[in-house]
């Protein structure tokens, strides 16, 4: 009889990978090679602070008296309404990062069959502004904003020079996943 083990006889491991470190938290433990865990861990963050958001800015408008509207079509409505500047199509696409044209579009025609936006034709362009019933739901979102976010975020000792920080390395870093992505596409 051999002392060689039968490889169908030893549990096979999931994925051969290093070691975790103890201090992070991930959501795809097989993404997060040698050098990839930092990368990672920040991703399951960004899940989960997007969910977050979109959960908070769909409450934070029912709150503000109007339900039914998905967080891409608030989004939407709050660019919009961004400096009172009528904006096209192309412009919320690219302020929003937004590749997909046709959601944003179907989200501009849900906006104004609920009376929030409106759009004005000059030459071939649609401009779209925000209505006065926009406006007014604009405003008091911002008003509960204040009470429910704004104020609690006070209580948190350095947060408005940490969320600026904060604010620009997200920006830095959503280049880096585009690149990435214009990479990956090309493979």
């Amino acid at each position: 009889m051999s002392d060689q083990k039968n490889p169908q006889d030893t549990p096979a491991k999931p994925h051969d990978m290093p070691a975790k470190p103890r201090d992070m938290i991930v959501s795809s433990r097989h993404l997060a090679t040698e050098e990839g865990w930092p990368s990672s861990e920040f991703e399951y963050g960004l899940i989960l602070a997007y969910n977050g958001f979109a959960r908070w800015m769909g409450r934070c408008t029912v709150a503000a008296g109007y339900s039914g509207l998905t967080t891409l079509e608030i989004l939407v409505l709050h660019h919009i309404y961004h400096r009172s500047r009528k904006k096209r199509l192309s412009d919320i696409c690219f302020q929003l990062n937004i590749e997909d044209t046709h959601t944003v579009n179907y989200a501009l025609k849900k906006l104004q069959k609920a009376k929030l936006i409106e759009g004005e034709k000059v030459g071939k362009e649609l401009f779209y502004s925000v209505t006065e019933q926009g406006s007014a739901l604009c405003d008091k979102y911002r008003e509960v904003r204040e009470q429910c976010l704004v104020e609690s975020l006070k209580h948190i000792e350095n947060m408005p020079k940490d969320l600026h920080e904060t604010a620009t390395v997200l920006r830095t870093l959503s280049g880096l996943y585009d690149q990435a992505s214009r990479a990956a596409s090309s493979l």
